[in-house]
């Protein structure tokens, strides 16, 4: 099995941790401290050494953060960990927060007045600042920067080493363009002498590398100076390099060890340097400026091009989602016979999920860690089972099944639900609404400058009609072999500037939960086509052509409550998995997966 998450049911991390933590604070004259999630490189997963959040409280969570004051401290999570949080930290010792709605900066506006809040400058953005300072300053609190983080003077020796793992090429037949015309497009459209590269996406995208930092993305962790002319300096911890890899870079990238990368930035000076205050610690910006340079603050150079894949990137994922299809179709084969009998937990259904995406010789890592709710837990929207949490399936009910797969070729997500026994009747009027949804977001047709948020309500439609409705986004960008969350574009209620373009990635999820009941979301993943002409249309209008390639439950379809057009839809799909992932099954699997496709 794939490497996976620290699984924490020990509560004593508070008890042991956070008196060292707050010796350590009272010895820089601090109140408070901040603990975001991320790390110096603003990443969803880490690195043992980086989890600082994790060490501190026992919350192994991919977002939240906590707040440590004299006499009291907080956990932040989402609604994704409501109760993984509990599970694993001492609720003695830490209030658990939402994350959401009111966040740290409301906690923050109840410190007391001339309280000084410290926090380290290389784990916050200076987006995220701007709100905490705020707060802060409600409060009549001071926000002060550290050199020294008092998590890591008391991690101290227990601390584990940085991740070395050999940075290493992703070939042409995969990225589809080289690295030295993309450092040249972007070199000259960025509108600054020189750019400071931190996302470890943008540096394994512009560098055509990949690398072995983080579980979930094949990240390396390093930065990077890229000039207005495409030549690049590359900062990397040198146990990361090699021969092959400086060949790879080539002549016009410096590959310098990370160590200099400080003073690099201060021979800055005098010179426009484009810097992401999203997604840059405000170590840079700090840096830059006492250097003497010039900022523009401006969104990553590479975020929006790496979003727009290319006709490589795009086929190599129509290929990485066919082979997981092939493992998605074994999968469902086995939850609609063997698993009907035996009824497994939620932890053998992720690990026979998993046995088959292993068994297709190609799979590099999971691309999250994989979601299966049985029955209630379906209705904790992103549920992440554990050893302490696993619920058995149950006949009359439903199981919601949340994963994705790392390949050379490309990256996947995918969700189905799928029914354990016979549906309720409820059940099955309620996943033909979300499949309403789901055909009316794939069917789609929209003009150039659509942004998703324009498109979301699509997906509700159906719902809404009932009264019914879901509280988290309808789509997000995935990358290319990198991460499953990838911005800049979304499809969600809350606004968003960024006009969907032909090449980009995005899911399409509508869900629907009923708290103690079930939970249901249907999740393919599709890619927006270039602009074609619609016969008595007067311009050209994008679309998408749906990736993933894996049956929709017919049991759970009330064929009745679908329109013609919806029906076709729906066969077509189901048509197309038989034709791509038939000729790569046989036997039982093929027999079933004829009548799982057959039209509705």
């Amino acid at each position: 099995m794939r490497q996976t998450f620290d699984e924490t049911t020990d509560k004593s991390f508070g008890s042991r941790h956070l008196p060292r933590v707050r010796e350590r604070m009272a010895a820089q004259g601090l109140d408070a401290f901040l603990v975001p999630h991320e790390d110096e490189h603003q990443n969803e997963y880490l690195p043992k050494a980086n989890d600082r959040l994790a060490w501190l409280t026992g919350f192994t969570g991919s977002a939240g953060a906590a707040v440590v004051m004299k006499d009291k401290a907080a956990v932040f999570v989402d609604g994704r960990y409501t109760l993984q949080v509990r599970d694993q930290v001492d609720e003695g010792l830490f209030e658990i927060r939402d994350l959401v709605e009111g966040g740290v900066p409301a906690y923050l506006e109840e410190a007391k007045s001339g309280a000084v809040i410290g926090y380290d400058p290389r784990l916050h953005s200076p987006d995220a600042l701007w709100r905490l300072k705020a707060a802060a300053d409600k409060a009549g609190a001071r926000l002060k920067p550290v050199a020294d983080n008092p998590v890591d003077e008391a991690w101290g020796r227990e601390r584990p080493a940085q991740p070395q793992a050999a940075v290493v090429p992703h070939p042409s037949e995969y990225s589809g363009e080289e690295s030295a015309s993309k450092r040249l497009r972007i070199g000259e459209a960025m509108g600054a002498d020189a750019a400071v590269i931190t996302a470890p996406a943008s540096i394994a995208w512009l560098f055509n590398v990949r690398g072995g930092d983080v579980i979930r993305t094949p990240l390396p962790l390093g930065q990077a100076i890229l000039d207005h002319d495409g030549s690049a300096t590359l900062f990397l911890d040198p146990a990361k390099t090699s021969d092959e890899l400086r060949q790879w870079l080539g002549n016009s990238v410096q590959l310098e060890p990370d160590t200099a990368l400080p003073a690099a930035l201060d021979g800055l000076k005098g010179k426009k340097v484009l810097v992401d205050p999203a997604q840059s610690s405000a170590w840079y910006f700090d840096r830059l400026e006492k250097a003497g340079a010039t900022l523009v603050r401006a969104e990553d150079p590479c975020a929006l091009p790496r979003a727009c894949k290319n006709k490589v990137e795009i086929q190599g994922s129509r290929d990485a989602h066919i082979r997981d299809g092939a493992a998605l179709a074994r999968f469902l084969h086995w939850v609609a016979t063997d698993a009907q009998e035996n009824l497994p937990d939620e932890l053998e259904v992720v690990q026979k999920l998993e046995s088959f995406r292993e068994a297709t010789g190609a799979l590099k890592d999971l691309s999250f860690d994989t979601i299966a709710g049985a029955a209630s837990n379906g209705a904790i929207v992103h549920y992440r089972p554990t050893k302490r949490l696993a619920k058995r399936t149950e006949r009359g009910s439903l199981l919601l099944v949340d994963s994705g797969a790392q390949y050379l070729d490309g990256t996947t997500d995918v969700t189905r639900t799928m029914a354990i026994g016979e549906p309720s009747q409820e059940m099955r009027e309620r996943f033909t609404l979300v499949l309403k949804g789901h055909i009316a977001l794939a069917r789609v047709r929209f003009p150039a400058g659509t942004t998703g948020s324009a498109l979301d309500a699509l997906a509700r439609m159906a719902l809404w009609e009932h009264g019914l409705d879901y509280d988290h986004g309808t789509g997000h960008g995935v990358g290319s072999y990198l991460g499953v969350h990838e911005g800049p574009q979304r499809i969600a209620k809350a606004p968003n500037n960024v006009a969907l373009r032909p090449g980009m990635i995005v899911s399409n999820e509508p869900g629907y939960y009923k708290t103690g009941g079930y939970g249901i979301r249907i999740e393919n993943l599709q890619t927006v086509t270039e602009p074609a002409d619609i016969p008595g249309g007067e311009r050209p209008m994008l679309g998408f052509e749906t990736l993933t390639v894996a049956p929709i439950d017919r049991n759970l379809i009330v064929a009745e409550m679908l329109s013609d057009a919806e029906r076709d839809w729906l066969n077509a799909y189901h048509a197309h998995v038989l034709k791509v992932v038939g000729p790569q099954v046989e036997g039982g699997v093929r027999a079933w997966l004829e009548r799982a496709c057959a039209a509705v």
